[in-house]
């Protein structure tokens, strides 16, 4: 079986790592793709070292541009690869646009399309990512679940149930894997943190960030929380560019550190002791909830909700008075009971390789 991986943005490096260590380790041909959707030389130089994965096999290098724009440039550059190089399967993961367009190119050349987290849903069609994955889902042959309600969503989309496959979640594979390599990583002191004494955030998401008023306006609600405990906010470059260009500038206590972006080792074991994450990320409401730290998603909805149902996760909206009355409430009482949702237990991967391999014999 010769393997077409394809990576575009860096949450999808977290997902494809365990997917290259299991077929190696099942002598399965690989071909890692990096299309280049979101690239940063330095930081998916980290990236890559920190997950242990090769350098890409190939680099498509189609860079930004408008949604029809990066998704045409990924097909036209992706067609080339799959008839020069003839894999028997493409593996796509998560709902950037890399993922969708990908997909498109093996479902009109005939190569059967694996999904990985499929059945994820918002129902928020203003999302660009949750046209990406119904489109990717109907075209998938193999649609790879991380739980029990994606299932559901794809049967009620007319998916067949001979394509659809529970196998737990691939993000926390990668979580359990390098959570003690993670520690090594000097972040803390580095910042002068102290474990559980600190609130760690990350936002980057359109609704929140491309308005220079919200984006006040839940800065000024963070500067409040930082009277409170540390906050801790690695910039995303989409929010760094709003920053720098606010008139008059935001108001940043001494107490809000404000950072670039750090590696996945970094991140994991900054976000591992944090006295809670606020977030609009997709994949840290699934790891802080293996984690058992509380998270709040400043959102109005999530195509995650198990990790509401069992985990740690409170979905606030975009308010900032309601995010701030969320995050005090867990400063004062913490979060009650909960758990870890089934088959989130680091084997995912060899599920998957089980699935893909008994179909190729």
């Amino acid at each position: 079986m010769r393997a077409a991986l394809v990576v575009g943005a860096r949450p999808n490096f977290m997902k494809i790592a365990p997917l290259m260590r299991e077929f190696k380790g099942r002598n399965v041909e690989t071909l890692l793709i990096h299309t280049g959707q979101h690239y940063d030389k330095n930081m998916s130089k980290v990236f890559f070292e920190d997950l242990e994965l090769p350098e890409p096999d190939i680099y498509l290098g189609v860079g930004s541009g408008s949604h029809a724009e990066q998704t045409a440039r990924v097909m036209i550059a992706f067609e080339e690869i799959v008839l020069s190089k003839n894999p028997d399967i493409i593996i796509v993961v998560g709902d950037v646009n890399s993922t969708v367009a990908c997909s498109l190119v093996g479902a009109k050349l005939h190569v059967p399309v694996a999904h990985v987290e499929s059945g994820l849903r918002s129902f928020d069609l203003d999302m660009p990512e949750e046209i990406n994955r119904m489109v990717t889902d109907i075209l998938s042959k193999y649609c790879f679940t991380t739980s029990p309600e994606a299932e559901t969503n794809l049967r009620k989309e007319g998916v067949g149930g001979d394509r659809i496959f529970f196998v737990g979640n691939i993000m926390i594979d990668s979580l359990l894997y390098y959570m003690k390599k993670s520690e090594d990583s000097p972040i803390l002191e580095d910042l002068g943190l102290e474990k559980g004494e600190y609130i760690l955030v990350t936002l980057h998401r359109p609704s929140n960030v491309d308005s220079p008023e919200e984006l006040r306006s839940l800065f000024d609600m963070l500067n409040r929380l930082s009277g409170k405990l540390p906050v801790v906010f690695p910039v995303h470059p989409r929010t760094k560019k709003m920053i720098d260009t606010a008139n008059p500038p935001f108001k940043i206590s001494s107490d809000f550190k404000m950072i670039d972006p750090v590696g996945y080792l970094d991140f994991l074991k900054a976000m591992r002791n944090a006295k809670m994450v606020i977030t609009d990320s997709g994949g840290i409401q699934e790891e802080t909830t293996v984690l058992g730290v509380p998270c709040i998603t400043v959102r109005n909805n999530t195509e995650r909700p198990i990790t509401i149902d069992v985990g740690t996760n409170v979905l606030a909206g975009t308010d900032p008075v309601k995010v701030e009355y969320e995050a005090l409430k867990i400063l004062e009482k913490g979060i009650g009971e909960h758990g870890i949702p089934p088959l989130w237990d680091g084997k995912t991967a060899g599920r998957i390789a089980d699935v893909l391999l008994k179909y190729f014999d």
